[in-house]
């Protein structure tokens, strides 16, 4: 029997999934009965068209601490695998004693004990320069987020805008972008191309707990977020600094706070008829004339205002979607045929040139190699080539699984010049020196096939043979 959990303003009950028998094991889980991807995504369409009644949920902490949702909260964070918080526990430490560990996170959090430890600051260079801060959690905390994110997701995400992708089930960036690809096939001439000013650092919390408290009325829960919001950083010198606004980027509750947040955008912007696509923080508008274009931007500034956050003066503009704009890393405009282009964009590939240098840097000191000892055995046998060669194959499979839908006029030979680019780079560590001219013959192409050099160029070429063939016309 299919456990459900029951909530009623007055004596009004509803029923939904709660998470003890909810599938957080896999992205594809959703407690709305239709996919999202069923739906046009962005379309516009009445604020209250086919949702539930709203409610409020009095009593739901003894779900988050159950220990089966622990456990399910567990096997998530740890199939993340991600870095220590401040206290330098490991996945792999924590592990080792997760039953004994995970039963002491369950008594402290049912007799309220609980308390977070502040979240390891860490900062990580931007694509367009500057640091983006984060904060990392210990692995309890981000255990104890877990949980609560899989209580809150069944409520809230059914309720979410069909133009909201970010960090939830059955959708992610892909669907962002298949909704991007519609929204301007379906005639969208003009984009708001908007940029927020240090979003996760910026959310107010009371009007946060706020939102919250209109569907949760689990005083539990809302101190155990209030909790989460206020735990503070530590900085690299060790001293801990207060977090009195913001949801520091790094734990699992921090994207959900984000929809909750921006839900009011989505509303909005759906109930005014425009065309909206949402990834956390990074959105961009769609409408058929500047005009339409010019009067979304001014509602955007005018919900951000009531949301007290900020657009970026100079990256927000409104533009003809001919002139280009970027998305989630790819760069999109139409060519002189007036077909829709889509291309990685600057700052992408600046990051894999950037990458793939880091990949192959060259030892100090390192010696000429004689290119009598470049062959194939030699190389197949040199363990530290093998090891750079390894690294870059692991790095280029998951840039190519994101980046395989770019779509150029030149689509056969588009990743051929990111393989020129490893290769040359290859040239430059195995020579210990700048690898031009005769290096090419020394070390040609076919050299870096039989040593286990994955190709992007074959890897697109692989998967563009496996997609269906377009239907003929006629």
């Amino acid at each position: 029997m299919r456990k459900v959990g029951t909530a009623g303003v007055g004596r009004q009950a509803s029923q939904i999934e709660l998470p003890l028998e909810w599938d957080v094991s896999s992205d594809t889980a959703s407690a709305a009965e239709a996919p999202h991807g069923d739906r046009p995504s962005g379309a516009a369409k009445p604020a209250e068209e086919g949702r539930p009644k709203r409610q409020k949920w009095y009593s739901l902490y003894d779900k988050v601490y159950a220990p089966k949702n622990l456990e399910e909260a567990w096997k998530r964070v740890r199939s993340n695998r991600g870095a220590p918080g401040w206290d330098r526990e490991t996945i792999q430490a924590f592990e080792a004693h997760a039953e004994a560990n995970l039963q002491r996170l369950h008594e402290e959090l049912r007799t309220k004990r609980y308390r977070p430890q502040p979240a390891r600051r860490k900062e990580i260079e931007k694509p367009d320069g500057g640091l983006r801060p984060l904060g990392i959690p210990c692995v309890r905390d981000r255990i104890a987020q877990q949980a609560v994110v899989q209580v809150l997701t069944p409520i809230y995400d059914p309720e979410f805008s069909d133009g909201s992708h970010g960090f939830r089930p059955q959708r992610g960036p892909q669907t962002a972008q298949r909704a991007v690809d519609l929204a301007i096939w379906e005639g969208g001439a003009w984009v708001v191309d908007a940029d927020v000013t240090k979003f996760f650092d910026t959310v107010d919390h009371e009007m946060l707990l706020d939102r919250l408290s209109e569907r949760i009325a689990d005083g539990s829960v809302l101190k155990l977020i209030r909790l989460f919001l206020k735990c503070g950083v530590v900085m690299e010198w060790g001293e801990v600094q207060p977090t009195e606004i913001g949801t520091p980027q790094g734990g699992p509750l921090s994207p959900l706070l984000a929809n909750i947040y921006l839900d009011p955008l989505d509303k909005t912007l759906d109930e005014q008829g425009f065309r909206m696509v949402r990834y956390a923080d990074d959105f961009v508008l769609f409408t058929w004339t500047r005009e339409r274009a010019e009067e979304a931007l001014e509602v955007v500034r005018e919900i951000f205002q009531r949301l007290k956050l900020h657009l970026h003066p100079e990256k927000t503009r409104v533009a003809a979607v001919e002139e280009g704009f970027d998305f989630l890393g790819y760069h999109y405009y139409r060519d002189a045929k007036g077909r829709l282009q889509k291309a990685v964009s600057r700052k992408k590939r600046q990051k894999f040139r950037e990458k793939i240098r880091r990949l192959t840097k060259r030892r100090a000191g390192q010696k000429r190699r004689n290119p009598k000892r470049c062959t194939v055995h030699r190389l197949k046998r040199n363990q530290r080539v093998q090891k750079v060669v390894a690294d870059i194959n692991e790095y280029l499979r998951g840039w190519h699984a994101y980046y395989r839908h770019a779509r150029t006029a030149g689509r056969e030979a588009y990743f051929d010049r990111f393989d020129r680019f490893v290769r040359t780079r290859l040239r430059h560590l195995i020579s210990g020196r700048f690898a031009q001219g005769r290096w090419k013959s020394i070390l040609p192409n076919e050299l870096f096939e039989e040593i286990g050099l994955t190709s992007l160029q074959a890897l697109q070429q692989s998967w563009l043979e496996q997609l269906p063939s377009p239907p003929r016309r006629g």
